[in-house]
């Protein structure tokens, strides 16, 4: 909701980017973002609620999809995703989070990190792009979110060049990472590592004793480093979402 809040108004016109909240979950469309995370419907438990959601995505282009914690919904709502007809896409996401005193996380990192400056904001939401195979014209959405409440972003360097991004969107005792992707000619050095480090860190110096994260749930024959590294830092899987097709 932030991310589509701070996006510029032309941005959300020529990508026809729109998002509705309902009590407290929302929807979210992006047709140009390949990106689950950014064209779904997401925090909704009520049959009348899904029925909003869903009512209104019907309306949005591009890929669609419902994401639910199936173990804490209730029986209707089990139900209406069968009436619906809608079938489990992909292994579904895990989120995970961290519970962390007021004290600076002790992570051996070996890439140095710093703040995403203002004036670097272009270069930051062309990373961004490039990391997650977005189209170049979405650069502006996650250029937007450098310097504004809430939000700080990071770039992790090579020497002084950036070679992977991070954010973390903080509010009151809580904060949520993402935007993590390192360039291709420097995957595997420890950049997201030092990344996590950095925003923990941050965040606990901002007063945030949770931290929350999503990646794909691991499954049989299809295991995922991100989720494993995760979990070596101390971070615990809460629960996990199905992701439906709409």
């Amino acid at each position: 909701m932030s991310l589509h809040k701070l996006s510029p108004n032309s941005f959300r016109a020529r990508e026809v980017f729109d998002c509705i909240t309902i009590n407290g979950g929302c929807a979210i469309s992006l047709p140009n973002a390949p990106a689950i995370g950014l064209n779904r419907i997401l925090g909704l438990g009520t049959v009348n609620d899904l029925d909003k959601a869903y009512d209104w995505m019907q309306g949005r282009a591009g890929n669609r999809y419902l994401q639910l914690n199936l173990e804490a919904v209730a029986d209707d709502v089990r139900s209406w995703v069968s009436t619906k007809g809608l079938h489990e896409h992909g292994p579904g996401w895990s989120k995970l989070t961290l519970d962390a005193s007021l004290h600076s996380i002790d992570m051996p990192v070996r890439v140095s990190t710093r703040t995403v400056r203002a004036a670097e904001a272009p270069q930051f939401g062309s990373m961004m792009c490039s990391g997650f195979s977005f189209p170049p014209t979405l650069s502006a959405f996650w250029s937007a979110i450098v310097g504004k409440e809430g939000w700080l972003c990071f770039f992790a360097l090579d020497g002084e060049t950036p070679v992977g991004t991070g954010a973390i969107y903080v509010s009151g005792s809580y904060a949520w990472l993402g935007g993590g992707t390192t360039v291709p000619e420097f995957r595997n050095r420890g950049a997201q590592k030092a990344l996590i480090a950095a925003r923990i860190n941050e965040g606990i110096a901002n007063g945030v004793s949770t931290f929350v994260v999503e990646t794909e749930a691991p499954s049989i024959g299809r295991p995922n480093i991100s989720y494993e590294n995760l979990r070596k830092i101390g971070f615990r899987r809460a629960y996990d979402r199905k992701n439906f097709k709409l």
